[in-house]
């Protein structure tokens, strides 16, 4: 598990074994289950959860945050990292 101190995480669509995770769309299949839709109809990440692509890998942002606001999606979160074998690391400072 990554250091609790750690502002955001890094779920990344690679298992630890080297492989790509799919489907391809998981990440947004992911952060959609915590979206909501914007009066223009379009689909508002959760500023806690967001999908990324980093160096072509999809992955997901997880600001540690979640876990006191919403410890449930904290733990769905994380826990869809562990069964899926998901490497998961500290997110560097902007």
């Amino acid at each position: 598990m990554p250091d609790p101190t750690t502002r955001q995480l890094i779920i990344k669509g690679v298992t630890s074994s080297g492989h790509t995770f799919r489907p391809s769309d998981w990440a947004e299949r992911l952060a959609g289950i915590l979206s909501t839709f914007g009066l223009d109809s379009r689909i508002n990440y959760s500023p806690y959860v967001h999908p990324t692509s980093i160096e072509g890998v999809k992955c997901i942002i997880v600001d540690s945050q979640l876990e006191e606001i919403d410890s449930r999606a904290w733990g769905f979160v994380m826990g869809f990292a562990k069964d899926n074998d998901l490497v998961v690391e500290p997110h560097p400072p902007a």
